[in-house]
């Protein structure tokens, strides 16, 4: 079954898009694009479970 998480998106000061999740302490990336942001932050999701044994 399928897991939701709200994503936090927000731009640095060096152009960069940083995702976090507010409810994984420790998932973030970062990216140019927002297509390269997602397909990060996705991955970031499954890591962050996988550690926490919840994948």
């Amino acid at each position: 079954m399928p897991r939701e998480f709200t994503v936090v998106i927000e731009r640095d000061e060096a152009g960069y898009l940083v995702a976090s999740v507010p409810a994984l302490p420790g998932c973030h990336t970062q990216a140019r694009s927002m297509d390269k942001l997602l397909e990060r932050i996705k991955e970031a999701i499954r890591l962050c479970l996988e550690v926490q044994g919840q994948g």
